[in-house]
């Protein structure tokens, strides 16, 4: 199998987050061809973007995985170095359990080779009751010997587990995230359904994500997950919770798949014209706080893959934490948050409307 290295490791001009802005800003919204996102806002009434509160704390702990999918919008991959020391975590943890939050929300790369990954988690439930969110790419519990045992520490912890399956079949799911993916993936969803996730009465939650594998909007989430359902329950007896289904963000490995297949322009104003403004209302920077590995804070996950960090005002480092200045700073935006507002909405819960 040809091994995909990240954007970051083959010094690809989009590894650059300035030249990805660039690229976000160009004619096709500085000429007026299409309205820039700011715009749209304002005719929406929403301009300044407001938070409504902090509901979810998320966490990117790094950006090493056992992946390299060609849409991550992270440039993730095992040539990555970047995890969260134990020191940021404990910061976060600190914070966690001095404020009332409602999701912890653990993400990558694949966080769970983040080395303090577990410990984090065993320090977080002594004192923590909430929801705690690990986004597990599936393959990962079976990458080696060390991770076998995710299953049973999730269910230790009342994780709800968040995992990626582009698609119920073996090809679209390896087309987006190498050969062999879709196989690993349903017998990790296997051994995560004999732990107990996924199935009725336990309360121990199994979500997947969709995304789409080329440049258009994924289909209605209901539709979607029920397709799901079927599929896996008849043909691999699998069980599972709720699909999230999220659009693609033109950021990252994405933006480049849209740029080498000449679909970017195409692909920016299908958002533009699926603008919602309902959806807008619902983004997820509304209510999220996002920790890059350097303890770096942003408005979401994706505003932390372009480094547009919050509002200078409203301190941005964990060590700065002030919920009552975050909670009145301006949100951040650009092009790319189309995508979190096209048709249905779009964030890591799934669509906001």
């Amino acid at each position: 199998m040809k091994t995909i290295k990240s954007l970051h490791a083959r010094h690809h001009e989009l590894s650059d987050t300035h030249h990805q802005l660039e690229v976000l800003n160009s004619e096709i919204f500085t000429r007026h061809y299409l309205p820039t996102f700011r715009e749209k806002l304002k005719t929406s009434g929403l301009l300044p973007l407001k938070p409504t509160g902090i509901e979810v704390f998320q966490m990117n702990v790094g950006y090493m995985c056992n992946q390299t999918c060609k849409h991550c919008h992270v440039d993730a991959g095992p040539d990555r170095t970047e995890v969260m020391t134990k020191e940021t975590m404990k910061q976060c943890l600190e914070v966690i359990i001095n404020h009332t939050i409602k999701s912890v929300d653990i993400t990558g790369g694949a966080p769970e080779m983040n080395p303090d990954f577990r410990w984090f988690i065993e320090e977080l439930r002594k004192e923590y009751s909430g929801e705690i969110i690990v986004r597990c790419n599936l393959t990962i519990i079976l990458a080696n010997g060390k991770y076998l045992d995710l299953p049973d520490f999730y269910k230790k912890h009342n994780i709800r587990v968040v995992s990626s399956l582009p698609f119920y079949n073996a090809d679209k799911t390896d087309r987006q995230r190498g050969e062999g993916v879709f196989a690993k993936s349903i017998e990790a969803l296997k051994m995560l359904n004999k732990a107990g996730f996924g199935k009725q009465d336990t309360g121990l939650i199994l979500d997947l994500v969709y995304n789409p594998s080329g440049a258009f909007l994924p289909a209605e989430q209901s539709l979607l997950e029920a397709d799901f359902k079927r599929e896996l329950k008849d043909h691999f007896d699998i069980e599972f919770n709720n699909l999230l289904s999220i659009t693609n963000l033109p950021i990252s490995r994405f933006l480049d798949y849209l740029i080498e297949t000449d679909n970017y322009e195409d692909y920016m104003e299908e958002l533009v014209l699926a603008y919602n403004p309902k959806a807008a209302e619902g983004v997820m920077c509304r209510n999220t706080i996002s920790v890059d590995h350097a303890g770096n804070l942003y408005d979401c996950d994706f505003n932390q893959m372009l480094k547009l960090q919050i509002e200078s005002k409203a301190g941005t480092h964990i060590s700065e934490f002030d919920l009552e200045s975050l909670n009145e700073r301006n949100i951040v935006i650009n092009q790319h948050c189309f995508g979190c507002t096209a048709g249905a909405g779009s964030g890591c819960q799934g669509t906001t409307t």
